[in-house]
Order: structure tokens, then sequence, then C-alpha cells
């Protein structure tokens, strides 16, 4: 009697880009460099794994039990999500300005625009202000779109304009009808997604006004922001400051700003917080929301305020900026794996 051969499942081996791509990608990587080093930033290899995690309750952290020498049982370990507090606490010792270009972790998020395990580079200006950190993050994007983009994808359309800057209430004024989103109740927000044919959202508290406006800064401004050029939306509501510093003139503003091109958020920056006891403050705000949401508390991380009141963190802005996102732009591809080596269902 004769058998057919066992027919093994087909191994998907194959990596996610093509080596075309692969070459662009290492020459996108060689730029970034390239620029920060010729600003004479310093490089720094941060740890990946840490016994404290982010507290912000918009990110999820992926958790290691790690059985070290002489450890009776495994300790619980953190895969970060950026490279923020190590770099704070190098800023607090005298490091200077520096950058990190690597590897960053993020539970819960994979999709056309995200991955689990991505790409960021991250980097610390001192003495600069939100518009400088702006104007800087806008002159390497333009860089990289323009060195990559002109012949596989986005290259810009209108390079020689200047950066187009928005605050968070311009954008609402101009994107989605709305003079003063500050005074805008839950049911206004859903007015406007009505109004802009925006397919009902479920699940979400009718009286979340916060939530609600999020909805309609995503779904309605966001792809309209950048077209043709960088734009930088600055000045988010308070509530959204994240560990940035507030608005001396007003303290319903945070002096942060986000970064698109062709309807695509690509960096995230702040005018740094310095104060210790405001970082606790709003550590524990975080730790609220976390258990509000149902989410599980995090460490948090006590060298980095222990830093920030030994050393002190100088006067500085930062920004983070996704790495395969400005890839995939410059090329035209839709998909993040499409430009990494193994995207997560390879790895």
């Amino acid at each position: 009697m004769s058998h057919a051969p066992k027919t093994e499942p087909k191994s998907n081996w194959a990596p996610s880009a093509r080596l075309s791509t692969l070459k662009k990608r290492s020459q996108c990587l060689q730029h970034l460099r390239a620029f920060l080093y010729q600003r004479d930033l310093i490089e720094v290899d941060t740890p990946m794994l840490s016994a404290a995690a982010t507290p912000d309750a918009q990110l999820d952290s992926l958790a290691l039990d790690v059985q070290a020498p002489g450890q009776a049982n495994p300790v619980r370990r953190y895969l970060h999500t950026s490279p923020e507090y190590p770099m704070k606490r190098l800023l607090c010792a005298g490091s200077g300005d520096l950058f990190y270009l690597g590897k960053v972790f993020r539970d819960r998020d994979l999709g056309r625009r995200h991955q689990i395990e991505f790409t960021l580079l991250e980097w610390y200006r001192r003495g600069f202000d939100l518009k400088q950190m702006m104007l800087e993050t806008a002159e390497l994007i333009e860089s990289v779109l323009q060195a990559l983009g002109e012949e596989d994808g986005v290259a810009l359309t209108q390079p020689t304009r200047p950066l187009e800057v928005l605050t968070w209430q311009q954008a609402y004024a101009r994107y989605a009808g709305m003079d003063d989103p500050f005074g805008a109740n839950s049911q206004t927000y859903q007015a406007c997604l009505e109004a802009h044919r925006i397919a009902p959202i479920e699940g979400v508290d009718a009286d979340d006004t916060e939530l609600w406006a999020q909805l309609v800064f995503t779904e309605v401004i966001e792809p309209q922001l950048g077209r043709g050029r960088v734009t930088c939306v600055s000045h988010y509501p308070a509530s959204q400051a994240s560990l940035a510093r507030l608005d001396p003139q007003d303290a319903r503003l945070a002096l942060r700003f986000e970064v698109y091109v062709e309807g695509e958020e690509l960096a995230n920056g702040y005018q740094e917080l310095q104060d210790p006891a405001e970082h606790r403050r709003r550590f524990e705000r975080e730790q609220n929301t976390r258990q509000a949401l149902g989410k599980p508390a995090m460490p948090v991380d006590e060298n980095l305020l222990a830093a920030l009141e030994g050393g002190g963190l100088p006067a500085c802005s930062g920004v983070a900026l996704g790495v395969d996102r400005l890839l995939a732009l410059a090329l035209g591809e839709e998909r993040l794996e499409a430009v990494m080596p193994f995207g997560f269902d390879q790895a």
C-alpha cells in the first residue's frame, strides 16, 4: 500500500520586506544617525528591561519574569515602551544632548500602522523651546522624505513652504468647524462626527467628553493634516500633557506637539516637565486612570524621580519619532511590516 507523503505546514520564513526595501531602511537609519551626529548629540544605548514601567494609561507594557543568579524566585521586569526615563536620568547626570535609535515594545498595538515591537528615534535638546524642537523635527523628517521618497513614495509636494504649525484649538476650528473645543460637550463632538459622516461608534460612554473630543481629532482632523507638507499640532489640553510642561500663559494648555505628514502621526514631543513633585502627581493620576479602566498599576520609576530631585533635569525639549512609520510613508507602503525585516507574525 502506498502512502502519500506528509505535507508539513508551510513555514513563513521569508522576510516581511523586499530586500530592496531593507537597503532603503539601512539608508534611513544611517541618515537619521548622521543628522543627529552632525548636531553633536551623543547616541546612548539604554536598557530595554526595567524594574519600572510607564504608568501611562494609554500604553501597555510587556512583562517578563527573569531568573537572575542568586535569586530564589524570578523577578519581574518590563520591556520599555520608550527610552524616556533612563535618558532623562542621563540628562540629570550631565550627559548633554543625546539620542536613542532602537527597539521599543508596546503590548496590544498591532495593525496597519502599529507593531508590538518597533523602532523608535528619541532625542533631547537642552535649552530648546517647543518652537525650536518642532523646527528641528520637521527638518529631519523633510530630509528623510526627500532622500528616500522621490522615486518610491511620498516626496513632499510643497517642500519649500515653511513648517505649518497649528494649535490644538486651531486644528478643531479649521478642520472640524469647532471654534471652541474647550467649551464643547460630548453631544457637540458627537454631532461633529455625524456631520462628517463618520460611522456611529459603539461602546463609548455618551457623556465622556474627553474621549469624544479625541475621536473627533482622530477621525475628522488627523486625516486632513500634513497634506503635501509637515504639519505640527501644538498646545494640547493639559489633560493630555503626559510629562510636558504647562503653558505659563494658559494653564489649560500643555507645551506638547505632534507631527503629521499625509494624515499620519509620526512624532510626539514636549517641552519637558522639570518639577519632581509634579512628575509624581502625574504618575499617580495615570495610575488612578489605569485603575478606572481596569488595568493593573505599574511600578513607578523611583530612580527617575530620585534623579530629578538629586541632579535635576536641565531645561530641555524632547521628541520621539516612529522610524517604521516614517519609512513606510517615504516608500509608499501601507503596512509597517512591509518596511521591517520581520513583522510580528514572522518573528
